[in-house]
């Protein structure tokens, strides 16, 4: 049997310790198979914009917010000689990382097994459940 080959990681980043965590499989992941390694992060907006101005202003947010992040995993990349490719987007964490997927054609998602919101997941239920169910390829949860 031919061993699996990922020639493309994403990893889902909301700047939490656990997030790191699975930063760093991801980045094993990626120089074990020679893999593309993208990250996305994700700003929510809990609530539907009227105007696409809002969108904008939530993304510049987003960049911001995330930036300290994003300085961080690419250091961490850098260390191990691996290019970071980023995504900043604002909009619904499940549905935006399960629609890059897609989108880049990832062979590999990885997620931690939890992020910054622990009440809202005893509340409603993980995202990272929701998003192994949704997502077309196979998913990495790191605990």
């Amino acid at each position: 049997m031919e061993a699996v080959m990922f020639r493309r990681i994403l990893h889902a980043n909301d700047g939490s310790e656990h997030a790191f965590h699975a930063l760093s499989f991801a980045i094993a992941m990626a120089k074990q198979n020679n893999a593309e390694l993208h990250m996305i992060c994700v700003e929510e907006i809990d609530y539907m914009p009227e105007f696409i101005e809002e969108v904008r202003e939530e993304t510049g947010t987003a960049a911001r917010r995330y930036h300290t992040v994003i300085q961080r995993a690419r250091s961490l990349a850098e260390q191990s000689r691996i290019e970071l490719h980023t995504h900043v987007v604002a909009g619904h964490p499940v549905r935006d990382i399960v629609d890059l997927v897609i989108k880049i054609k990832a062979d590999l998602l990885v997620i931690g097994a939890t992020g910054h919101s622990a009440l809202y997941e005893r509340l409603i239920g993980s995202r990272a459940d929701r998003i192994v169910q949704l997502a077309t390829c196979p998913v990495l949860v790191v605990k």
